[in-house]
């Protein structure tokens, strides 16, 4: 291996391999695993590096393909695992957001062909500042909806048997105040202001999933709205039309539509747990359509450097 730009992926591939088992290893146990966490640390180190290897030997920021795009998708999820990994250690937070990193960087090393794996020059419509702005922002966006849409996912199979109930905490971390009224002793009804219990219940595993859920798509669909509007901005200066309905455009409105019925769900309709799970799942297959399926077939003004516009 001569290129040090694909080693170091293949780096990064292998640290995510051996975290995979551990992670459900981990999982299995039902302890946090410090070991996976270092790994994907690793992993995300090594994307750094190879990026920006990638940055310097190109002279362009390193978006500009399939495989860098992967790459930088990859480097993205593992961040986003670790810093949700941050708020709270659980060993489903690895088992769930690992699969995404590794499958980025399988398919970008070994299922695509070398010409486009090679750093080729920029088409004239990506000599822009607003490459870093635009593209940057929507592929962060994306890890931050795929890796929350992953532990959506892991709602819908984890305390499957539970009534799942979301409660507000007042209190901070650790768990939440009930008031319940205690009955007076001798059967009688508790009187104004007696029998009132204060009492600490712990959160279960599937609400903080959901929570940790629902911050990460809420970042996720923030960075999404601000790179649909940047890329607004950027089409109407290089193809003079602020919207075309080209079919990236299309998909990427759509995907956005999906995850503003997730919000909507949650903050107007009073939804949680798994009905707005099942509504992430179906945003998580729109997201894989939008970002590799409309690319296979090449067509559109966002075909170039992908397989058929290639």
């Amino acid at each position: 291996m001569t290129d040090p730009v694909l080693t170091l992926a293949l780096i990064a591939f292998g640290l995510l391999l051996v975290a995979l088992p551990l992670a459900f290893w981990s999982l299995s146990g039902g302890r946090s695993s410090t070991v996976v966490r270092l790994l994907v640390a690793g992993a995300n180190v090594s994307l750094t590096a190879q990026l920006t290897l990638r940055w310097w030997e190109s002279g362009h920021f390193p978006i500009s393909n399939l495989y860098e795009s992967l790459c930088f998708l990859a480097w993205a999820c593992t961040l986003t695992q670790l810093l949700v990994e941050r708020s709270w250690a659980s060993p489903l937070v690895g088992a769930a957001a690992t699969p995404m990193g590794l499958g980025c960087v399988a398919f970008a090393s070994f299922a695509l062909p070398d010409r486009l794996q090679a750093a080729s020059p920029l088409v004239p419509a990506l000599r822009s500042s607003w490459l870093v702005m635009h593209v940057s922002v929507i592929m962060v966006s994306y890890a931050a909806l795929l890796v929350g849409s992953l532990l959506s996912v892991a709602v819908l199979f984890t305390e499957r048997g539970r009534q799942l109930e979301l409660r507000s905490s007042s209190i901070g971390s650790g768990g939440f105040r009930r008031a319940q009224l205690a009955a007076v002793p001798g059967g009688g009804e508790a009187s104004s202001g007696q029998g009132l219990e204060l009492s600490s219940v712990a959160i279960g595993v599937s609400e903080q999933l959901d929570s940790l859920s629902y911050r990460t798509i809420t970042v996720g669909f923030l960075l999404l709205s601000v790179g649909l509007v940047s890329g607004a901005v950027w089409a109407n200066e290089a193809w003079g039309s602020w919207w075309s309905w080209d079919p990236k455009e299309t998909w990427a409105l759509i995907c956005w539509l999906v995850y503003a019925a997730y919000l909507h769900t949650r903050l107007s309709r009073g939804w949680q747990g798994r009905r707005p799970a099942l509504v992430a799942s179906a945003g998580l297959v729109v997201i894989v359509v939008c970002y590799i399926g409309v690319n296979l077939l090449g067509i559109g003004l966002h075909s170039y450097g992908w397989f058929l516009g290639a």
